[in-house]
């Protein structure tokens, strides 16, 4: 995993070298999302306005394959041929996921729970319903000082969950509730949010790398192709 890791900080680090002193903040974050994967757990993610968008940007390229392929496993093709034999070939289009929930996505849930409850615990509220031991909150917030992320937190917190942000400015009232903090080096919410993408790419694909065995020269390799 550590060739793996030093491939894809080196390459983050040379289009966008703002993050160059969070070299061990990367490879912390990888190892989290690494661990809980291989344990069964799934990542949780939630944020407000742009950092909703990013929520769900960052399930997209989690849940289905992002820069290589994610072959079935045997056994799953199988049993489809074999339960299904003239759908067998549609279905051994799937692709390996990484089981990723954003917890911005629907309206109904959240507007009912703010409405009948506390808006700001919307986003707790989930993570208290979906999350187990082992599983990763990740919030993000420009600021630091969102209080719903920051909410669903301490929920993870008190499940057991790991906690993983992405913040900026000073890190806010969030730097005190993250395993690993991931905090761009500016005070501008749209500098913020644009130092952001990069990291989140970066580390999805590093996940997806260490998750699906693919060697780092094969990764490096394929994200210049």
């Amino acid at each position: 995993m550590d060739a793996l890791i030093e491939t894809f900080w080196r390459d983050l680090c040379a289009r966008c070298p703002q993050w160059q002193g969070a070299a061990a903040a990367f490879g912390a974050a990888v190892r989290l999302l690494a661990e809980c994967v291989a344990a069964g757990g799934k990542i949780l993610l939630c944020g407000n306005g742009g950092s909703a968008a990013d929520a769900e940007h960052i399930a997209g390229e989690l849940m289905k394959s992002f820069l290589l392929p994610r072959p079935l496993p045997e056994a799953f093709l199988r049993r489809a041929r074999s339960a299904y034999p003239q759908q067998a070939a549609e279905l051994a289009r799937l692709e390996g996921g990484i089981a990723a929930i954003p917890l911005v996505s629907g309206v109904a849930l959240p507007t009912a729970f703010a409405n009948d409850v506390d808006g700001r615990l919307a986003f707790a509220q989930q993570v208290y319903a979906l999350a187990r031991p082992g599983d990763v909150v990740w919030g993000i917030s420009t600021s630091g000082n969102s209080a719903n992320v920051n909410q669903a937190l301490r929920t993870a917190r008190l499940l057991s969950c790991r906690t993983l942000g992405l913040t900026g400015r000073d890190g806010g009232e969030m730097a005190g509730l993250l395993d690993v903090e991931l905090r761009a080096p500016s005070s501008r919410t749209p500098q913020v949010q644009e130092l952001h993408l990069p990291m989140y790419h970066a580390l999805c694909a590093c996940l997806e790398a260490v998750v699906f065995g693919v060697p780092a020269q094969a990764a490096a390799a394929t994200d210049a192709g």
